[in-house]
């Protein structure tokens, strides 16, 4: 019986998060039967309720360290967690539990994380410390094994493998139809729909100005609906709902909490996703829906590199005239984009295997 304690940002409702933490717990469980999951999480009853598994405050010390000493490794991931572009706080958050795990003597796995930006001298110093100390890590693209040798991690522990959610189970399209129609936005017969999954956290002004420029644009040229859809529904509510109540009925918005199931089936109803949220075009790519994503952070460019798709522009740089023509490049090639799609996350995918086996064999090391 392996105990494995699993460390991230769980338990806030943000969909991509908890998508991560729903294909780990299914990878261990298919990979290593005999093993028994602790979230450290938010909220920890509706963690342990939704995903079968023991729960714990992810900010109480008491628990912490109780969940630590009782497991026999921590799990850190999936996402971005070893970055301070958010603040320096978070990463000094995770590096602690790290460090605390590799003092009471247990095993340590960074698991199919996007390391960085990390631009403070002594979190760069202080990664670079513990991360030597780790079993194994195994990011999710080569700028963050690039990022980690920089910081003098060793090569030798470091594994390159994918974003974890590219392996989630994909649903139908049937309860995405349902819910649209429960919203207010029900998907019309020979009319193209677009989902826009825009980032509320820091919003840019401008940015959401031509992101409303273009869904009028849209439906001008195309007789298009747009659906603006919140992905970490706390944060992008408020800014979906403004921008479709400014487009005063041009544009639908998804305005109810939904879970990932629904989520990942709702964007399996669009026949393009223009995407901020990273993990919208993860979702994009393996509903095989053409996606168009815009950059606020190198990940998103990693992961549109990662399927051999362009980033034709950045939250800062975004306007109607780039757009239009982005739009019309993927409508001329969104077979095409499919095919490719497809063939990458196939080859992504045979990599994820990895965790599990690199698990496995660090586990049986210790018996």
């Amino acid at each position: 019986m392996y105990n494995i304690l699993i460390s991230g940002y769980y338990g806030f409702n943000n969909i991509g998060d908890e998508s991560i933490l729903r294909t780990v717990i299914d990878n261990l469980r298919e990979k290593l039967p005999n093993v028994e999951i602790t979230v450290l999480s938010q909220s920890p009853a509706q963690t342990a309720e939704k995903y079968g598994v023991k729960a714990a405050r992810r900010m109480n010390l008491w628990d912490i360290f109780r969940s630590v000493r009782r497991c026999d490794m921590l799990l850190s991931g999936g996402g971005s967690l070893l970055q301070d572009a958010t603040s320096s706080r978070s990463i000094l958050y995770y590096l602690f539990i790290l460090r605390l795990a590799q003092l009471l003597r247990k095993r340590t796995f960074i698991y199919s994380q996007g390391i960085g930006p990390i631009s403070s001298k002594w979190n760069r110093w202080y990664t670079a410390y513990v991360l030597r100390r780790t079993d194994s890590i195994v990011v999710r693209d080569e700028k963050s094994r690039d990022l980690l040798l920089e910081l003098g991690v060793p090569d030798g522990i470091i594994h390159v493998t994918a974003d974890p959610v590219i392996r989630v189970r994909t649903p139908g399209p049937e309860l995405g139809l349902q819910i649209l129609e429960e919203e207010g936005c029900p998907r019309r017969q020979d009319h193209l729909t677009v989902g826009w999954a825009v980032k509320s956290r820091k919003p840019n002004k401008a940015f959401l100005q031509e992101v409303e420029k273009c869904i009028l644009w849209l439906r001008e040229e195309y007789g298009a609906d747009s659906v603006l859809i919140p992905f970490f529904h706390d944060e992008d509510v408020g800014i979906c709902s403004a921008a479709a109540e400014h487009l005063d009925g041009q544009a639908g918005c998804l305005r109810k909490k939904h879970l990932s199931e629904e989520t990942l089936s709702i964007i399996g109803c669009m026949d393009v996703l223009v995407g901020v949220r990273l993990h919208s075009l993860i979702y994009a790519a393996v509903m095989g829906v053409p996606m168009i994503g815009v950059s606020y952070d190198p990940k998103v460019e990693s992961f549109l590199s990662s399927i051999r798709q362009p980033t034709p522009f950045t939250v800062e740089d975004f306007t109607l005239e780039k757009f239009q023509t982005a739009f019309r490049d993927t409508m001329e090639h969104r077979e095409d984009i499919r095919e490719t799609t497809r063939q990458c996350l196939d080859s992504l995918i045979s990599k994820l295997d990895q965790n599990e086996e690199l698990i496995r064999a660090i586990m049986e090391q210790s018996k």
